[in-house]
């Protein structure tokens, strides 16, 4: 099941990428203070942060008569994984081909300098892709 479309919609506002900013740079601030930061309703700022909770983007504590509010980075950590985690060991292999390219450490032979990083003498010539 994907239920990640919230967090999407949540994420989609402006609004609501600005209280996440302010919660994740104020952990444990209050709704109140939150609110002050917008010139809309505080009912407006309320209804954007109970959404935030809803997706649980946003985790509120009762403290007294105060709501103190905190960022939870799981739902964007997920997504980050979901999509991201196979393209990023890609380009840190590739970064790792590069450095050692640059630094004169490729696996071919040291010897010929036409041999490219990561090819063996089997595949190039006309037995290319053959196994002995």
């Amino acid at each position: 099941m994907d239920d990640m479309g919230p967090v999407f919609d949540a994420l989609g506002s402006a609004t609501r990428r600005r209280i996440l900013d302010i919660v994740k740079d104020d952990p444990g601030c209050s709704v109140g203070s939150v609110a002050a930061e917008f010139t809309t309703t505080r009912i407006a700022v309320m209804r954007h942060i109970r959404m935030l909770e809803e997706t649980q983007l946003l985790v509120s504590h009762k403290d007294g008569r105060k709501r103190r509010l905190y960022h939870n980075p799981t739902p964007i950590q997920l997504i980050y994984d979901r999509w991201t985690t196979e393209y990023s060991s890609l380009w840190a292999g590739r970064m790792v081909d590069v450095k050692y390219r640059v630094e004169g450490k490729h696996t071919g032979s040291q010897d010929d300098p036409t041999n490219e990083a990561g090819l063996e003498d089997s595949d190039k010539g006309p037995h290319r892709g053959r196994v002995a």
